[in-house]
């Protein structure tokens, strides 16, 4: 983590951290990952972890590209 920078793994916008959640779980969910009833990601190997964040981050880069290119709404698969 940078130097001064104090967010960890909280939201930026603290509004946005239930939508951020929930976008955690679908991206689980898309790459196969089971998330445990109690929701305790401990037991989860950390490559799994990694896959969910990778998956999120390549998700919110579509998003932000469909925006950018007044696609916002639409689904584009790419091959």
């Amino acid at each position: 983590m940078a130097r001064g920078s104090k967010t960890g793994n909280r939201a930026v916008v603290r509004e946005a951290e239930p939508a951020l959640n929930n976008f955690k779980y679908e991206a689980a969910r898309d790459i196969g990952v089971r998330i445990p009833d109690d929701r305790y990601w401990g037991d989860i190997p950390s490559a799994q972890c990694g896959a969910v964040g990778g998956h999120m981050v390549r998700k919110m880069i579509e998003m932000a590209e469909e925006s950018l290119a007044g696609r916002t709404g639409t689904r584009r698969t790419v091959r």
